[in-house]
């Protein structure tokens, strides 16, 4: 993709603080485009090692070096470290006026930069909706990823849209009142479904322990065993369903309004893991409230732990 206009931004000299899994996949992305990480912070050992193997031409500095050396500077600290990082480089006079001071906070928008939007930077908070595991394919996501983009104005916005643009990605953007809203939908999205899918697994090796194929028993309590063979295209079929049917991909004993199949499942799950049988309790009932099933399936799923239904 391009950038607006067919403009090119000038290259610009990129601090990065610090060198996590976000810091140092969109400092590679951004040198790729042509732009220069002159300098980036790395405190722990994993963080050093991060920055040695993706970003290895960049020094390794205090946080007021990197500040004092970048045109934008790119905080990627976690949400609850943002506030304090922020004030402190507001006390000094690493950060010059005119800098573009880009934060990758989902939760957070434009005010939390407000010391240094004070002292004459630019703000912007660009948030790529994605998964970061610190694997090689966190690069090579960044260009089938959204991001979701807050300003102070339309030339933050122009700025913040040609960084997206340039490393693949597609921009969006995000009222700064609907941050956390927006950051919830994604964590719900992204943080649930991984809990539920494990937790699925869980489940059916404890089913499949102890069975034979062949004559010869199954591994199915490794990573990557039949288990997750099993529950793959299902979980994928049924992820491409809902993005492309919405509600009416809803299928099972819970849409069917099955409240006998749904009592088995509670009794089964709650002999393996109690606090299993109560995830997928909490997850039928807004199945059943998004189906609108039967009655009998609601009290199913009211009862207590002990199954009294």
């Amino acid at each position: 993709m391009g950038t607006p206009n067919g403009l090119r931004p000038a290259r610009l000299s990129i601090g990065v603080i610090s060198a996590g899994r976000v810091g140092t996949a969109l400092g590679v992305a951004l040198e790729r485009a042509e732009h220069v990480v002159v300098a980036c912070s790395a405190i722990s050992h994993a963080s050093r090692q991060r920055a040695e193997r993706w970003l290895p031409d960049t020094p390794v500095l205090p946080v007021p070096d990197v500040a004092a050396r970048a045109e934008l500077l790119l905080l990627t600290v976690p949400d609850a470290d943002l506030a304090g990082l922020v004030s402190g480089l507001a006390t000094t006079e690493a950060v010059r006026p005119g800098t573009i001071v880009v934060h990758t906070s989902g939760a957070n928008g434009i005010g939390v930069l407000a010391p240094l939007t004070d002292r004459g930077c630019i703000p912007l908070a660009i948030h790529p909706a994605m998964t970061f595991t610190g694997a090689d394919e966190d690069v090579a996501r960044l260009s089938e990823t959204c991001f979701g983009i807050t300003a102070a104005d339309e030339v933050g916005y122009a700025i913040a849209q040609s960084l997206v643009l340039e490393i693949g990605g597609e921009p969006f953007r995000v009222r700064e009142d609907a941050r956390t809203l927006y950051h919830a939908a994604l964590a719900h999205g992204g943080n649930h479904v991984i809990t539920v899918l494990v937790d699925a697994v869980e489940a059916l090796r404890a089913a499949l322990s102890g069975q034979e194929l062949l004559g010869q028993e199954m591994v199915v309590d490794a990573p990557g065993g039949l288990a997750e063979r099993i529950i793959a295209p299902l979980a994928r079929a049924s992820l491409e369903n809902a993005l492309t049917r919405g509600q009416n991909a809803l299928t099972g004993p819970v849409a069917r309004g099955d409240a006998a199949a749904v009592a088995r499942h509670l009794a089964a799950l709650a002999e393996v893991d109690p606090d299993l049988a109560e995830s997928y309790r909490a997850n039928s009932l807004r199945t059943a409230q998004r189906a609108h099933a039967p009655q009998d399936v609601f009290a199913v799923l009211a009862a207590d732990r002990r199954g009294s239904a």
